[in-house]
């Protein structure tokens, strides 16, 4: 990393950085060291449970993950922002899961990709702050390498870790998205967040799968989320029923969560629902080929998953929709396909409305 080459009041500087932030539309700024000991702990246990599922990039880097300096020789303090992302559309989410016919994809990925929109703002950030001080070293992240990204956020003030394992702000819930800029500037630091979930344990009793094993612990191999997005190949056959009609992530954790009733709505364009996703029929998204796959989700979180996985996650839900008409045609239009994950899934649900 290059040294920044003038000699900053890095207190102003700080106060500074987080007024540039709120400008470039960051709900949420903090700063912290570079100190993950304690998650550097939890996260070695956690991947030797094999928590991870086929995630095998989550143990690829060794300690790096928890070593921001490793990662990026030269950081010493970690800007971490918040975006938010909230629909203000609770009621409606639920009644979206409760209609066996509609398909439920998480809120986050509604819209746009968020990665391209918080890079470029992150970035903008990144040569402010080089207005202000000269060149200095840094590295932006958005999901974009082995980052601690929810011990970052805490430890800079932003919210703390629920049991959930999602990062809650106690004035503007679990609704927003996170980066970091890596720095190798020595700026003060916020104060950590402090935990606010107290007994409270609706995050646990209400995940479909059971994947929150324990407080703060999540089985990534029992979650929606991993299953219908990381997981590739059949879905386990026990798990299908629980899955309902998710077709991408699931929210149930954050939807009950109460401090939610404190989210902010946000209407970034970008956000905006695109083709409908949040009121699409299963029967509808079913008939997708891959090219209009391809020409739905460009610019969308969704294509990461494929189109073969699109189908998967939709037969499995077909397969628990009502056993309607219009349900069985769509299930018996891939009857044959040519992915072999797919035929086996369209098979299961078929078998489960005609049996």
């Amino acid at each position: 990393m290059q040294s920044p080459a003038a000699n900053p009041d890095y207190r102003e500087l700080a106060q500074r950085i987080k007024r540039l932030s709120r400008e470039l539309g960051f709900q949420r700024c903090g700063i912290s060291d570079i100190d993950l000991g304690a998650d550097e702990a939890y996260l070695r246990e956690w991947l030797a449970q094999g928590l991870y599922g086929s995630m095998d990039w989550m143990a690829r880097h060794g300690d790096k993950r928890s070593r921001p300096d490793e990662l990026i020789p030269g950081t010493l303090r970690v800007v971490s922002v918040g975006l938010d992302y909230g629909r203000g559309d609770d009621e409606a989410a639920w009644a979206n899961i409760a209609d066996g016919e509609r398909a439920y994809v998480a809120r986050y990925a509604l819209g746009r990709d968020y990665h391209k929109l918080m890079r470029q703002r992150l970035q903008q950030l990144a040569d402010r702050i080089a207005e202000e001080v000269g060149p200095f070293g840094h590295r932006v992240f958005v999901d974009s390498a082995p980052v601690l990204e929810r011990a970052l956020a805490r430890n800079a003030g932003l919210g703390w870790i629920g049991k959930h394992t999602c990062l809650i702000d106690k004035d503007g819930g679990s609704w927003f998205f996170l980066g970091e800029i890596y720095v190798d500037l020595p700026l003060p630091t916020d104060q950590p967040a402090s935990a606010h979930c107290g007994s409270c344990v609706r995050c646990i009793d209400i995940c479909p799968t059971q994947a929150i094993v324990a407080p703060h612990r999540l089985d990534a191999r029992r979650c929606i989320s991993y299953l219908t997005i990381e997981h590739e190949g059949a879905i386990p056959e026990e798990l299908r029923p629980l899955i309902g009609n998710r077709i991408f992530g699931c929210d149930d954790c954050q939807l009950v969560c109460p401090w939610n009733k404190f989210a902010k709505r946000t209407d970034e364009p970008d956000f905006r629902a695109r083709n409908a996703l949040d009121k699409a029929t299963l029967a509808q998204l079913f008939a997708w080929d891959e090219d209009e796959f391809l020409s739905r989700t460009e610019g969308s979180a969704i294509r990461r998953s494929g189109h073969e996985r699109w189908l998967r996650n939709i037969a499995v839900a077909l397969g628990n929709a009502p056993t309607l008409p219009e349900v069985v045609a769509a299930l018996k239009s891939r009857g044959q396909d040519g992915n072999a994950v797919v035929r086996e899934h369209v098979a299961w649900a078929l078998n489960r409305h005609l049996s």
